[in-house]
């Protein structure tokens, strides 16, 4: 069977995006120590490409939350899959998210390493969907804000299918 999801951003988009908050990013913690704790599974690859743009001292951390399953639709009840091996406590934490709609993980994330006792907590979203949101939640370093549809690609999956394409895509029903 073919597969051609629509193309909703493509790879160049996504590259100079990433470059341009890699900039921010190493801007604003300019002479200080950062830690990046990816979401897993979603996250690896923008934040791989977003590290590589980076020009700060950085240790990485990996955390998976599962609320999706195999499914399109949120339990919106996150737990913890795998934790991260290091503490937080007085560090400087970036939150590496593949993309935020509804807000329950990064919300419960949130919540988590503020009780851990971090210095700081700040979050890089490489998507994000506003007309699902349940959380007033502050998004730091935003990649790209988008309408509400399935997407796949550039880490994004569908039942554990697509995260290798180079773009983020528009799930066909149909497909």
């Amino acid at each position: 069977m073919e597969f051609n999801p629509e193309v909703l951003i493509d790879a160049d988009e996504i590259a100079a995006r990433v470059k341009e908050l890699g900039e921010r990013i190493s801007e604003d913690y300019k002479g200080q120590e950062l830690t990046i704790i990816c979401v897993l599974k979603g996250g690896f690859i923008f934040c791989s490409d977003l590290v590589r743009r980076l020009n700060v001292p950085t240790k990485i951390e990996y955390i998976m939350l599962s609320s999706y399953g195999s499914g399109k639709v949120s339990s919106g009840e996150p737990k913890i899959e795998l934790d991260i091996t290091g503490s937080v406590e007085g560090k400087n934490i970036l939150i590496v998210e593949d993309i935020i709609d509804t807000g329950n993980t990064v919300n419960f994330l949130e919540i988590l390493l503020k009780q851990r006792k971090a210095r700081s907590v700040k979050l890089a979203a490489m998507l994000f969907k506003p007309g699902k949101s349940r959380y007033n939640i502050k998004i730091d370093y935003l990649g790209f804000e988008i309408e509400d549809k399935f997407v796949i690609g550039y880490g994004l999956d569908y039942a554990g299918r697509y995260r290798e394409l180079p773009y983020v895509g528009i799930l066909n029903a149909g497909h």
